[in-house]
């Protein structure tokens, strides 16, 4: 009876969690000068279902407790450094850097990464409060910021639904769940973080070593392992995989997204003879079998190096999309 009434009310919390999703798509037209503000401030609401991002303070607080994906874009400002922050609850959670401020020209960067958010915690984007900072926009516009619920924790589900719909949805002793406690075949997502460079040293490579990581911001499953850098698929289907990587001053840049021993996708910046620091994503939707095995490589000849620190401007972020 008590596994009945335990399924019946994962069912309620599936159906219920489709009709009270999060997810938030928000512009900014203006550019923003560093010195006079801090949180970045948005002016056009794209998608914000659920109504739980304000533009007009910048700030996201989560409702549903679950792991969350967020990306930004900015533009740099001519003449000026470039600086933005992911901030969760005033915790720097990732850094977006670019140290060019002598060119005329203006650029765009993106970011993203996967965190793990409970109710009432808040996302927003913090620039550098600096007169030598600034982003760039304008009509068109330049400076984005998105987000949206990977995955829902249960608890936090089954407590919404007490709350907001009787208190019969939670009878006495029933077990607090999480999402490590939902399905298997629905939860997969891992999103790690360098706080270190790797600088290429040797003229021959012989062998191809993974990139590591030290910090962990999400691993549902367990199934991406830091230290060895691989994310090895249990569950077959469609995944979504991004990567960031950091430019290393006077070095230049080479990352490859790989699939086993093969290679499935490229990251390059050649420019070795900058001062620069700067950074680059790409990403990209894979079909995984049972056992097939993802990783970045770094190229480790010494013209090349991978740039981070305690900013983790080099990341790596998955998810299954969809199960086979």
């Amino acid at each position: 009876m008590a596994i009945h009434r335990t399924s019946l009310l994962r069912q309620k919390c599936e159906s219920f969690i489709t009709l009270v999703p999060e997810a938030f798509s928000a512009t900014r037209s203006t550019s923003l000068l560093g010195g006079l503000h801090s949180v970045v401030t948005f002016d056009r609401l794209l998608v914000n279902v659920g109504g739980d991002f304000n533009p007009n303070t910048g700030l996201f607080q989560c409702r549903i407790a679950g792991a969350y994906y967020f990306t930004l874009t900015v533009g740099k400002y001519p003449k000026k450094l470039l600086s933005v922050m992911l901030v969760k609850n005033r915790q720097e959670v990732q850094a977006m850097v670019y140290n060019e401020h002598r060119k005329q020209g203006r650029k765009v960067q993106s970011q993203s990464t996967m965190i793990s958010l409970s109710p009432m915690d808040t996302v927003w984007l913090l620039v550098q409060q600096n007169p030598n900072y600034a982003l760039y926009s304008n009509f068109a516009p330049y400076i984005t910021f998105s987000g949206y619920l990977v995955y829902h924790e249960y608890t936090s589900c089954l407590r919404y639904l007490n709350n907001h719909l009787g208190t019969e949805c939670l009878p006495h002793g029933h077990p607090r769940y999480s999402w490590r406690d939902a399905p298997e075949e629905l939860r997969s997502a891992f999103s790690v973080a360098r706080t270190s460079s790797l600088l290429g040293e040797i003229s021959k490579q012989d062998k191809k070593e993974a990139l590591t990581f030290d910090v962990e911001y999400v691993n549902i499953g367990g199934h991406f392992n830091k230290s060895s850098g691989k994310f090895v698929c249990r569950f077959p289907g469609v995944y979504y995989f991004s990567f960031t990587v950091g430019k290393y001053p006077r070095r230049a840049v080479s990352v490859k997204l790989m699939k086993g021993a093969g290679e499935v996708q490229a990251m390059v910046f050649d420019e070795d003879t900058a001062q620069n620091r700067g950074m680059q994503s790409q990403s990209l939707l894979l079909f995984l079998n049972q056992g097939d095995i993802i990783w970045l490589y770094s190229q480790q000849d010494k013209h090349y190096a991978v740039y981070s620190n305690q900013g983790r401007y080099t990341t790596f972020t998955g998810f299954l999309l969809y199960p086979k």
